[in-house]
């Protein structure tokens, strides 16, 4: 499965990298155009919510659990899946898996 992430803080970087291979974009625009099966957001970063309606691939989406209201737009921009900080890395190396078909 290609993963494709905007992930700019290291720290979170550093996570997603270590579980799964995953190509890291500089900057969110980048997504439209990814050749991906899922694609990793953080919701928090700039124009992310912009570019969510243009990803073909799968989305898994996370952000700061007291900005409701970024979770929200992104669940309606299309986001597939939308988990507050905690829950994304707490769930990371089962959700970059691939899907069972």
């Amino acid at each position: 499965m290609k993963v494709v992430a905007y992930v700019p803080d290291l720290m979170d970087r550093s996570k997603v990298a270590a579980a799964a291979d995953v190509t890291f974009v500089r900057e969110a625009a980048a997504l439209a155009g990814a050749d991906a099966d899922l694609v990793v957001v953080d919701l928090n970063r700039p124009g992310v919510l912009d570019v969510l309606p243009a990803i073909s691939a799968r989305t898994i989406g996370f952000g700061s659990h007291v900005q409701r209201d970024v979770l929200d737009a992104a669940r309606a921009a299309g986001c597939d899946v939308v988990l507050k900080r905690s829950e994304f890395f707490a769930q990371l190396p089962n959700l970059l898996q691939k899907p069972a078909p």
